[in-house]
């Protein structure tokens, strides 16, 4: 007998062995599936669909009216000024944690309230900013009592554009602040020595070496804050109800369940928000995969 049909022999007498190391995977991977995948296909699936079940292009066609492409626009524009701003913020405390001068204790409860900030959403978060920045807000009667300040005469309304913007504020800088962290640890002091031995000034070696490399982390973080924000539904629909025609207000009224709503112009609508997200997460990945190449 020739040593392949001993091996081969051997082979076919072995019991068949379950991979226990991927056992560790199954609980991660049946959520995915039952609370991520599942969903999302039966959004796309009911774009798709009328109410008897057949397929039509319909509930897409009906996202190009006039009420729902404002919709989308004006949820775009929140999206970007709320990821913009807390790009700038973050990255200033961020910046001022890891390269200025700040005690080296203040990083550790930063990051931790990051983390629980960035998170922070829905109804609990409507509520504090109706508390506070609210018409009988605490902050809102201490300053027109005390400072004279009125922020309504200002122009200021929680229930606005702007009220929703600096809402989401509070869980768009910590995540910046996670983020970036990692990005400004792999500036490496090598590369500020030798700028400053070849006479570059301070400013010159942010504009010429830190910020062309920290460029594409920054650029997808503000990509991965739109995404966060265009997704945030809870929060929008607990602060501002109907008030503020944006796409997450229109999705509640259409899936609620009411004789007027539509659920598949609601499938469409979460679709449509699907793309949008999608399109920036991959940029996202995309632009920190790009950063990744030069801090390691």
């Amino acid at each position: 007998m020739s040593s392949n049909e001993v091996s081969a022999g051997a082979s076919e007498r072995q019991p068949f062995r379950l991979p226990l190391h991927w056992l560790g995977v199954v609980p991660f991977a049946a959520f995915t599936i039952l609370f991520l995948i599942m969903p999302t296909m039966k959004i796309v699936i009911g774009a798709f669909q009328t109410p008897d079940g057949t397929f039509t292009f319909e509930n897409i066609g009906s996202l190009f009216t006039a009420s729902i492409l404002s919709a989308y626009w004006i949820s775009i524009k929140i999206s970007l000024a709320s990821a913009i701003l807390g790009c700038m913020i973050g990255f200033a405390v961020a910046a001022a944690v890891v390269l200025g001068g700040l005690p080296q204790w203040v990083r550790g409860p930063l990051l931790t309230f990051s983390g629980v900030a960035s998170n922070f959403a829905g109804v609990p978060l409507a509520f504090a900013f109706l508390a506070t920045l609210g018409p009988l807000g605490i902050l809102t009667i201490f300053l027109k009592t005390q400072l004279g300040i009125d922020l309504r005469a200002l122009g200021f309304n929680i229930l606005s554009f702007w009220g929703l913007t600096v809402t989401y504020l509070f869980f768009q800088i910590p995540l910046m602040i996670l983020i970036i962290t990692p990005a400004l640890d792999g500036l490496k002091r090598e590369w500020r020595e030798a700028a400053s031995i070849l006479g570059a000034t301070n400013l010159q070696y942010w504009r010429l070496v830190a910020f062309p490399i920290l460029l594409p982390s920054i650029l997808g973080t503000i990509a991965l804050l739109f995404a966060n924000a265009f997704g945030a539904v809870a929060t929008a629909i607990a602060l501002t109800g109907s008030s503020l025609n944006i796409v997450p207000i229109l999705l509640f009224a259409q899936i609620r369940g009411d004789v007027l709503g539509n659920p598949h112009l609601g499938y469409a609508l979460a679709f449509g928000m699907i793309v949008v997200t999608g399109i920036a997460n991959a940029l996202y990945i995309w632009l920190r995969a790009r950063s990744e190449r030069w801090l390691k």
